[in-house]
């Protein structure tokens, strides 16, 4: 327990260390719901089950862009929990500061429509897939790749990157659903699909740094079609 409570003091010293350089997306993306620069905690603008998006539009709390960043929100805060357990000088705290500062980018895009996207000021680095393959490459090649299917698990870091891991996924899936209505711009799904990858690359490196053993499901190898 003193573990956990000395992982969420650290983590909220990180978050004042770091708001400054979140703080022009984040006001983005607070004040897109809004058509003042009021930054009040509560608006009852959504106690009838609405809310808005870029734009001005009101749409139902369970539209499938809401639904989408919802779980965006869900991923960053995970990722958040991550950090948390790291010491302040591992590498990885700079690897998920620029991860979660452009899912807040996404989830600007994601709450615009396509017809004004073009009015939005924050885009995606265009070097983003890129980066999470070379990350993806480096760790590789530092411990192999993976023949088995892995039981999720290990120690705290590992066992929350699998969980974020899963968040991805859901959140992808949530994406792709929003991008048959509205289409969404390429480099955030791949960027989303090449981050599941990173996280398990990540939760097996952490296995690997700490002398642990992956727990293999059945124990039976598998080719993966490429």
């Amino acid at each position: 327990m003193a573990y956990s409570v000395t992982a969420l003091l650290y983590g909220f010293k990180n978050f004042y260390k770091d708001i400054k350089s979140v703080g022009v997306i984040f006001n983005f993306v607070v004040s897109m719901y809004s058509n003042n620069n009021s930054m009040k905690i509560y608006t009852r603008g959504g106690d009838k089950g609405m809310t808005g998006i870029y734009g001005g539009q009101r749409v139902d709390k369970d539209d499938i862009r809401i639904e989408a960043n919802g779980c965006l929100d869900e991923l960053s805060s995970m990722l958040g929990v991550v950090r948390a357990y790291l010491p302040e000088e591992h590498d990885w705290q700079q690897i998920l500061f620029k991860i979660q500062s452009e899912l807040m980018v996404v989830m600007s895009q994601v709450a615009t429509p396509s017809e004004i996207r073009k009015d939005n000021p924050n885009t995606l680095n265009e070097d983003i897939v890129a980066y999470c393959e070379e990350q993806i490459n480096t760790l590789t090649s530092l411990m192999g790749e993976s023949n088995y299917f892995i039981l999720p698990g290990g120690n705290l870091i590992s066992s929350h990157l699998h969980l974020a891991r899963t968040i991805v996924r859901r959140s992808e899936r949530r994406l792709w659903s929003l991008h048959k209505k509205d289409e969404l711009p390429q480099i955030i799904l791949q960027f989303i699909n090449r981050l599941s990858d990173l996280l398990f690359t990540m939760a097996r490196f952490e296995m690997h740094q700490q002398g642990g053993m992956e727990e293999k499901w059945k124990g039976f190898l598998y080719k993966r079609e490429t």
